[in-house]
């Protein structure tokens, strides 16, 4: 049979999703968990590998196993042998053309700021610390430029290995919630650090440093080289991985919010 899971982890101590050699993975932890409840080999397929200090509150992957087990007994088993930075939200068994990635109709992430002008001690781990003021309206006009179908070169990572290019942003949005500044962005899919370098192009327009213009800027050079820096980590968050209705999954999606 194949099963899909919702995962949430903190991904502080991990070097990413993808599993390594040197370096502890959550891929490695979370088949290492299934592995044990099957009492067999399994092997997992994720919907987006997340990078290093990256988190989820809603990673989806899917997995097949012959072995009996009662969807509860798939959810207990898996989080008894799970670190606790690692979490299975739910456990379904699915049809077998569904494939946690190439299924998926569109991806949710958040990115969050904490404001302020004294770095965290408690939130450290979990937000991005920015320490000048930020105008998170400017952020949110300026983020607008992004919404449509789109070469996004100029927001792709140096080892992006994407065959194309081209993505379709169906949305985002940038708020501020007293101290902590939220941006949402949905998107068919992603390029690899494309949120973060996104994150870091409209932080320098709120501070301030970059015209209104330029994330639409960043967009029509297509040269990552003028795009900024790439956002830390620490701040962004997989929330939720969206699929067509026949596959009857939860769609409990979890917003990180301080």
């Amino acid at each position: 049979m194949k099963f899909a899971s919702c995962l949430e982890y903190d991904g502080t101590d991990f070097s990413g999703w993808q599993s390594q050699s040197h370096a502890r993975s959550v891929q490695d932890c979370v088949e290492a968990a299934l592995s044990a409840v099957a009492d067999h080999e399994v092997k997992v397929v994720c919907a987006g590998r997340t990078d290093a200090g990256v988190h989820a509150t809603g990673q989806i992957v899917h997995f097949e196993s012959g072995a009996a087990r009662a969807e509860e007994d798939w959810l207990r088993g898996a989080n008894s042998h799970l670190p606790d930075d690692v979490r299975a939200r739910w456990v379904r068994p699915v049809a077998a053309d569904f494939h946690a990635r190439f299924s998926a109709l569109r991806r949710r992430y958040r990115y969050v700021i904490l404001n302020a002008p004294v770095a965290p001690a408690l939130l450290r781990r979990l937000t991005a610390p920015v320490r000048r003021p930020l105008d998170a309206a400017a952020m949110h006009d300026a983020a607008q430029a992004l919404v449509g179908e789109h070469d996004f070169s100029g927001y792709r990572g140096a080892g992006c290995r994407s065959r194309t290019p081209m993505r379709r942003v169906e949305s985002v949005a940038v708020r501020r919630d007293g101290r902590f500044v939220y941006m949402d962005i949905c998107a068919n899919a992603f390029l690899q650090h494309m949120v973060r370098n996104i994150a870091g192009v409209l932080v320098e327009i709120g501070c301030g440093d970059r015209p209104r213009d330029g994330a639409r800027r960043v967009l029509e050079w297509r040269d990552r080289t003028r795009g900024g820096v790439t956002a830390e980590g620490a701040g962004l968050y997989l929330v939720a991985i969206e699929y067509d209705a026949r596959y009857a999954l939860p769609g409990d999606a979890v917003w990180p919010r301080f």
